[in-house]
């Protein structure tokens, strides 16, 4: 068995993993950030309050972690990995930022 892996995705990649519906998206954001903007089929939850074990995916998807512009998605994937996570992880690099700024688009959260 080969070693997990976390890697740096870009936005065009995620838009396709997301288009394809093999994602599990992880905003680690706080609420009021997501309030203001998400992306459409991301889950919330805050690095605040991160709780390793919320993280879960159906089989053949990946999970891939964003914030605003990716330093708390590499902590949250840290306490992953420190929580004995052996799954390969992703992160938006550049965060929601990056996906705005590539004319991706954003919906308002409603914390749901």
């Amino acid at each position: 068995m080969t070693d997990p892996t976390t890697q740096f995705i870009d936005a065009a990649t995620l838009a396709d993993w997301l288009n394809d519906g093999k994602v599990a998206l992880f905003d680690v954001r706080e609420e009021d950030e997501f309030a203001v903007a998400r992306i459409a089929g991301s889950t919330l939850i805050p690095l605040s309050r991160f709780d390793p074990s919320a993280i879960s995916a159906p089989d053949g998807h990946r999970i891939v972690l964003h914030c605003r512009s990716a330093r708390r998605c590499g902590l949250a994937a840290e306490q992953l990995r420190l929580n004995g996570d052996r799954r390969d992880l992703y992160r938006l690099e550049g965060g929601i930022i990056a996906w705005v700024q590539s004319g991706l688009p954003v919906e308002p959260g409603d914390n749901s």
